[in-house]
């Protein structure tokens, strides 16, 4: 299995749709457009766009994008794309490529993860053996983890955004009673863990105490947060950081995860101002009786965007490194 350089990338969210570029196999990633998703009407538009400033035509592509994943075709959760890989490679004149879930190709950046990119979340983050879990919340909430597995990288995909999430205690039982919901009535994580989550989760905190919210939407709420950092906006980003914890915590739980867990992407590195680590690993760390092995398990946070995009060029470089089954997947 071999990817021609050059290689373009593309990382596809409900919101935006970021491309770079490499050259050659250990090449520099060289960033290229930043695109609204709702601008354009498919995949094949914003990709035309993204082509036009290229100055080397690529003969590969590797896109992740925020949905399930089936074959060669993945259809966006929070957007109206649907995209079929062996259409996109006949049209574009691409002589490979290979179609990722969002968090798949997340969890396939861990190995290449540079320590300027990181930020550890309690005294440190010390990598250990075992399962490594990542998650972010953007436009929805993504999930998955990372195994070795006979010296190959392999991920374990998920759509954890989805399952239900409940309160915990009496303190956010009255929350829990004003939350909008998403997902036919039922609170599920990204109901509050995800961009537009943090709205719904203001919305609730303001009902709860008798008040009416001042800001529309959650770019509003986090520009609030920032200027007054007492304030009830900036509350609510806390608590975020909380509940992220507290879902986190249950998800290590489940995948076992002693390699560590990782936060990637969306709106948490936009809101680090908010985050108080000794909370944070409190709350991650309550899980009796597992306490203890909580305790072992590191939390960091990536602070940049291109690490996802990094992580797609090193499989095109070496693509006998990932146990990826090419031959149902890859677009020739």
């Amino acid at each position: 299995m071999k990817f021609p350089f050059p290689l373009l990338l593309c990382d596809i969210g409900g919101t935006n749709a970021r491309f770079a570029s490499v050259s050659a196999p250990g090449a520099p990633l060289k960033i290229g457009l930043h695109l609204k998703t709702k601008d354009y009407r498919d995949f094949e538009t914003a990709l035309a766009s993204a082509l036009a400033g290229v100055q080397a035509k690529p003969r590969s592509l590797i896109v992740c994008a925020a949905g399930p994943v089936s074959g060669r075709s993945i259809k966006l959760t929070n957007a109206a794309w649907t995209i079929d890989g062996p259409k996109v490679a006949a049209s574009a004149g691409l002589e490979q490529g290979l179609l990722l879930n969002d968090f798949e190709a997340q969890a396939f950046s861990l190995p290449v993860l540079q320590p300027a990119w990181i930020l550890p979340i309690g005294t440190g983050y010390e990598k250990r053996p075992g399962v490594e879990l990542i998650m972010g919340l953007g436009t929805g909430l993504g999930a998955a983890a990372l195994v070795e597995l006979e010296n190959r990288h392999f991920v374990l995909s998920s759509e954890a955004g989805h399952m239900n999430f409940g309160p915990l205690g009496a303190q956010d039982a009255p929350l829990w009673r004003h939350l909008e919901t998403i997902a036919e009535g039922a609170v599920v994580a990204e109901t509050i863990l995800s961009g537009a989550g943090l709205m719904r989760l203001h919305k609730a905190r303001c009902a709860a105490a008798g008040k009416v919210p001042a800001e529309s939407d959650e770019i509003a709420l986090v520009e609030t947060a920032h200027l007054h950092k007492d304030s009830e906006e900036a509350q609510t980003l806390r608590l975020c950081w909380t509940l992220a914890a507290r879902f986190a915590g249950d998800l290590a739980l489940a995948f076992l995860a002693k390699g560590g867990v990782t936060f990637s992407g969306g709106i948490l590195p936009k809101i680090v101002d908010f985050l108080e680590p000794e909370t944070f690993r409190s709350v991650f760390e309550n899980k009796p009786p597992y306490a203890e092995l909580m305790r072992g398990i590191g939390t960091r946070l990536v602070t940049t965007d291109d690490a996802v995009l990094a992580g797609m060029a090193a499989i095109a470089a070496a693509p006998q490194n990932y146990a990826i089954d090419y031959s149902e997947r890859a677009w020739r």
